[in-house]
C-alpha cells in the first residue's frame, strides 16, 4: 500500500459527517439562490446596470451565468460530485457580490437580515470546501 492510498483510507476513516451536513445545505441553498435568480432576471440585471461599467450585453451574460452556475453549482455540491470544482466556480460570483453589489448597499448592511453577512458566510464556506 504506497503512501497515498494510506492517506486516502485515513481521510475516509476521520472525516466528519457534519461537514457533509453543511456541504448538502449549501448545495440545496446555492440551487435555490440559481432558480431564484431566475425568476427574477430583470430585477438582477437592473441591479447589475447601476453598480457595474460593463456593456448591457454583457450584463445579461453575467446575470445567465450566475443562474446556471449556482443551479449547476448547488447540484454538485449537494451530491458531492466534482466539490472542489463546483466551489472553484462560485468564488468568482460571491466575491462580485460582496464587492459590487453587497457593498454598494451600505444602508442596509448592518441590519439583522442583510444580504452582506449572508454573502461573506457562502463565500467563507465555499473556501472551506
Amino acid at each position: 500500500m504506497n503512501t497515498i492510498e494510506k492517506f486516502k483510507t485515513w481521510g475516509d476513516k476521520h472525516h466528519p459527517k457534519w461537514l457533509d451536513i453543511i456541504r448538502i445545505v449549501l448545495g440545496i441553498f446555492l440551487c435555490y439562490k440559481g432558480i431564484d435568480f431566475l425568476r427574477n432576471t430583470s430585477n438582477i440585471i437592473s441591479m447589475m446596470q447601476n453598480t457595474s461599467f460593463f456593456s448591457e450585453f454583457m450584463i445579461i451574460l453575467i446575470g445567465h451565468y450566475v443562474a446556471f452556475a449556482h443551479i449547476l453549482g448547488g447540484f454538485f455540491l449537494t451530491l458531492g460530485l466534482f466539490t472542489r470544482a463546483a466551489c472553484i466556480i462560485q468564488l468568482p460570483i460571491l466575491l462580485g457580490a460582496i464587492v459590487f453589489i453587497n457593498i454598494n448597499a451600505t444602508h442596509d448592511a448592518f441590519s439583522p437580515y442583510s444580504e452582506l453577512f449572508l454573502s461573506i458566510l457562502i463565500f467563507l464556506l465555499l473556501f472551506i470546501f
